[in-house]
Formats: C-alpha cells, structure tokens, sequence
C-alpha cells in the first residue's frame, strides 16, 4: 500500500490550496483518511479526519477554513485550504487507515510542504 500525497507549494496569506492523497495497492477498503502536519520544531498534529461513512472532524485551526473529502471510487483524499495563513506553513501529510488482503493498518504519505508568506 502506498499514499502519495501533491498540491504543496508557496501561497500568500488568504490564499488557497488543494492537497491531494493518491492511495494504490492491496486495498481492500479504506477504513479512514486524514490529513495531519508538522511545522519545524513542532509535533505532527491531526489537521482533518473523516472515517468511512462518517462525519469529517477538524482541528480548531482548521474549522471554517479547511474541508476534507474523499473519492473511494478513485481511492483519493484531498484537503481544501482556504483563507491560509502563514502559522498554517508546515509539511502536510496523508493518513489512511487500510485494510488490505493481509492486515488493517495505518499507513503514510511521505509529505508535501505548504508555505504561507507573502
């Protein structure tokens, strides 16, 4: 199983992004998907999260700003970033929960970078 995670890149503050998470190999489904970063310095803290067939959670930074999707029939997440703000700089990860043919597991995107600044 492997995420790939796209879409980082430099953004002014009140700008837009949309992350994407391609998620391929021995899926058997895909129990939930996040989005998680970490800035330098910083722990890795959970920005969104949505399980299979239920409601999306957010971090309170990321309420009213941020929505969390996903496309099971394409087996991608996305994250769409709105109203950035420089504190929102970090390396964004993907998470999905999988079970595949051999374990339910939890597994990584490697990472994109999003930087706010003017």
């Amino acid at each position: 199983v492997q995420l790939q995670a796209s879409g980082g890149g430099l953004v002014q503050p009140g700008g837009s992004l949309r992350l994407s998470c391609a998620v391929s190999g021995d899926i058997r489904s895909i129990n939930a998907v996040g989005w998680y970063r970490q800035a330098p310095g910083n722990e890795r803290e959970l920005v969104a999260f949505i399980p299979n067939g239920g409601s999306a959670a957010y971090a309170d930074s990321a309420k009213g700003r941020f929505t969390i999707s996903r496309d099971n029939a394409k087996n991608m997440a996305y994250l769409q970033m709105n109203s950035l703000k420089p504190e929102d700089t970090a390396v964004y990860y993907c998470y999905a929960r999988i079970q595949s043919a051999w374990r339910m597991g939890d597994y990584w995107g490697q990472g994109t970078q999003v930087t706010v600044s003017s």
